[in-house]
């Protein structure tokens, strides 16, 4: 008999806690201030002690409470992550056009129906729709094209 009863709440218990600690630890950097005169620390602190605690229980659970077991892990949906990451990354460097583009194909490619042609289409037509609504209209400081300097 395993002695995690519950993988899914006790692996997502163990997520929380290191989500939370490493949120508190980050914070630490920062002033805590009062109750009264909270700092900027204050609040990334507490809720990462909060969701320390949250994780603390579902780990729990998962050690008491028979659960179903964990499936099969996809790296599909993980393309998506990178893409958007990716995009945080290389935005600056590739300008609003160009990166919003590569975002929907890189996107796009982990669906099971990913079609090159489409998702170009679709890349063009919303990087067209980014450049206007948040450079154009919101005024954001950001490049449209890359800058070869």
């Amino acid at each position: 008999m395993s002695f995690i009863r519950g993988p899914k709440d006790f692996w997502a218990g163990v997520l929380f806690i290191a989500v939370g600690l490493a949120t508190v630890v980050i914070a630490s950097n920062y002033p805590m201030g009062t109750a009264a005169r909270m700092g900027p620390g204050y609040f990334p602190r507490a809720l990462g002690s909060l969701l320390m605690i949250l994780g603390l229980f579902s780990a729990i659970r998962g050690l008491r409470t028979p659960g179903e077991p964990i499936s099969r892990w996809f790296i599909r949906p993980f393309i998506t992550l990178v893409s958007v990451v990716a995009f945080g990354l290389v935005v600056d460097k590739l300008g609003m056009a160009l990166a919003t583009v590569l975002l929907v194909v890189a996107s796009s490619a982990a669906s099971p129906e990913f079609r090159l042609r489409e998702a170009l289409i679709s890349g063009i037509i919303l990087a067209v729709v980014c450049v206007v609504v948040f450079i154009k209209l919101l005024g954001i400081t950001l490049p449209i094209w890359p800058s070869f300097s």
